[in-house]
């Protein structure tokens, strides 16, 4: 249950970066660039945070959390740099 709050507070978090970037946009060219790369730096820390309680406090090995953590980073991720490339 913990996985999929996870991806869906990335998304929620994508989506205000979003918002925030194209507001920006018209008085800062750089918004967009600006707010992908906070949302991508941001995402990595907390996702980084939830493997390290995985592994540190739910005594989970590295082996069973690292492919949690690729879906948990990588999925918000990627979807934000594919909106990025493809919408602005």
């Amino acid at each position: 249950m913990r996985t999929p709050l996870f991806l869906l507070a990335g998304f929620l978090l994508l989506a205000a970066s979003m918002l925030l970037g194209k507001l920006f946009s018209s008085n800062y060219p750089g918004a967009t660039y600006a707010a992908t790369l906070i949302f991508v730096m941001c995402w990595l820390g907390i996702s980084g945070a939830n493997l390290w309680v995985g592994v540190a406090k739910a005594g989970y090995t590295l082996d069973e959390e690292f492919p949690i953590f690729l879906l948990i980073f990588g999925l918000p991720a990627l979807c934000m740099l594919l909106l990025r490339w493809k919408v602005f």
